[in-house]
């Protein structure tokens, strides 16, 4: 997931290989989600925020120092090979040729480093976590997962790998996505956002600068929203009154990304890699449990983004023929 935003945003792989480095990067990922999401006792009571009791903040602060090291690296050796790269520009490209903006405020090392943080510590945890819990879903479904195979096959064939512009072509594929975005969505409580000013909601008064938090989970399984909410049912999406139901933010029944001005960033980029990444992973291979697995574990872990409790185990074989996979 981390390549694959890289080669969108600095036009190459950023682990070349399965070592240290990218099981120092999974590492740092999951520790940020599962620190951002700890019950944090100085948010709510100021007065004693600054002895930070739990010590999340000094946490905090060492695992932003080996981030920067990181992503100070990146940038150094993206800015190194610039005269080696042909063809369209990649986003850092795009941003460093457009640092001054129409104000004429400049966007400094420190503000291109928290964007690429963004979109690299947000696009890998949480994406990857969708595509796990839809496999452990279609595992647990197997009439599902045969569905999905059978419509690759006819829109594919078996005769080479997906490619994005099949997803279009793939509804099944598409409304699995949509039902595990519902029911297992990455951020179950989004991110936190604050009141600006003082304002009346619904008869509700907020005063300024209360702390919101959007239960995206709860509404993924509000039964008043949802038919049998708490079944995994793709079809739901393909007809009837879900048939239009979009996650990009305008249908707030399905707002995984959030919704409104401060969606998240990455949502196009994010359903894309996930629609991909997904669809390969099932297009490409059969999928079985372990032998003398029967039950699949469904508990989820705490943190910002939606893990599993215990990571999903498979067994895998090809199914496709044997001139796809070269490369």
């Amino acid at each position: 997931m981390a390549n694959m935003i890289g080669q969108v945003i600095l036009s190459r792989r950023v682990f070349v290989t399965h070592g240290e480095e990218s099981n120092e990067f999974k590492d740092m990922v999951v520790e940020l989600m599962t620190s951002a999401g700890f019950f944090n006792i100085g948010d709510f009571i100021p007065s004693i925020a600054w002895l930070d009791l739990q010590g999340i903040e000094r946490g905090m602060k060492k695992l932003h120092k080996r981030f920067d090291v990181l992503l100070t690296k990146m940038i150094e050796e993206h800015t190194a090979s610039a005269h080696k790269r042909k063809g369209k520009p990649d986003f850092l490209d795009v941003i460093v040729a457009n640092q001054d903006n129409s104000d004429g405020e400049r966007l400094n090392l420190t503000n291109i480093k928290a964007l690429l943080l963004n979109l690299f510590t947000a696009g890998t945890d949480t994406s990857s976590s969708i595509i796990e819990w839809a496999l452990t879903e279609m595992l647990k479904n197997p009439s599902i997962l045969k569905r999905a195979h059978d419509e690759m096959d006819q829109v594919i064939g078996r005769n080479r790998r997906l490619v994005e512009a099949d997803i279009a072509k793939l509804p099944y594929l598409q409304a699995i996505c949509k039902e595990t975005m519902r029911k297992h969505p990455s951020t179950p409580l989004n991110l936190p956002r604050v009141s600006t000013e003082a304002c009346e909601v619904n008869g509700y008064y907020i005063p300024k600068n209360t702390r919101l938090s959007v239960n995206i989970w709860a509404i993924g399984r509000d039964p008043d929203v949802w038919e049998n909410p708490l079944d995994f049912t793709p079809e739901r999406f393909l007809s009837g009154k879900y048939a239009k139901i979009d996650p990009r933010g305008n249908d707030f029944e399905l707002s995984p990304f959030g919704a409104g001005r401060r969606i998240c960033a990455g949502t196009r980029m994010g359903i894309v890699l996930v629609e991909y990444i997904l669809g390969t992973l099932v297009h490409s291979f059969d999928w079985k449990l372990p032998n003398g697995v029967v039950e699949l574990n469904m508990d989820e872990a705490f943190g910002l983004a939606l893990q599993k409790a215990v990571p999903l185990s498979a067994m895998v074989s090809p199914r496709l023929s044997l001139s796809a996979y070269a490369f």
